[in-house]
């Protein structure tokens, strides 16, 4: 075996014994030689536990400055400028009416078929924004083109009834 610092050199089993030895004699006596001053995880540990010890409250001031109390200060605030998401894309869907059907009726489909949904007419129809139910209306005819009139914009407790129908 060599050693990789003096690659000219063999070792022995003596020669790893003696250092484990003079190892666990320094080891022992709590001293350190130059090679273990020179080991940054040594160093890193001792940094670390001189830390740990003097800058316990200084952990905290951090936490407390990334993580703002609520108080009634927050309140106050101009409330938040809404014009950045003005701009972003939603999906607007117009819901007639909803049915289940197997695949081999889907395959009979043909054009003229006539396919039967749960919704009444006359019915409100569901206002969809980006497949969450909004609101209610009624269909409208405004120069050849259908539209929607909204009749009543639907609240958070309403929805979740509405997903159990």
């Amino acid at each position: 075996m060599t050693d990789p610092n003096k690659p000219d050199q063999e070792l022995s089993g003596d020669d790893w014994s003696e250092a484990l030895a003079a190892q666990a004699d320094a080891d022992a006596a709590g001293t350190t030689d130059d090679s273990s001053a020179d080991d940054p995880w040594a160093e890193a540990l001792a940094q670390q536990a001189g830390a740990e010890t003097t800058a316990g409250d200084s952990v905290q001031s951090a936490g407390e400055q990334v993580f703002r109390p609520l108080d009634a200060a927050a309140d106050k605030r101009p409330p938040r400028d809404l014009e950045m998401v003005m701009d972003i894309p939603v999906k607007f869907t117009v819901e007639l009416g909803r049915t289940r059907i197997t695949i081999k009726q889907l395959l009979e489909l043909t054009q003229g078929s006539v396919v039967e949904l749960d919704g009444l007419a006359g019915e409100p129809m569901d206002i969809l924004i980006n497949g969450y139910l909004i609101a209610q209306g009624e269909v409208v005819v405004v120069e050849d083109r259908y539209g929607i009139r909204i009749t009543e914009i639907i609240t958070p407790s309403e929805r979740v009834q509405k997903l159990n129908r």
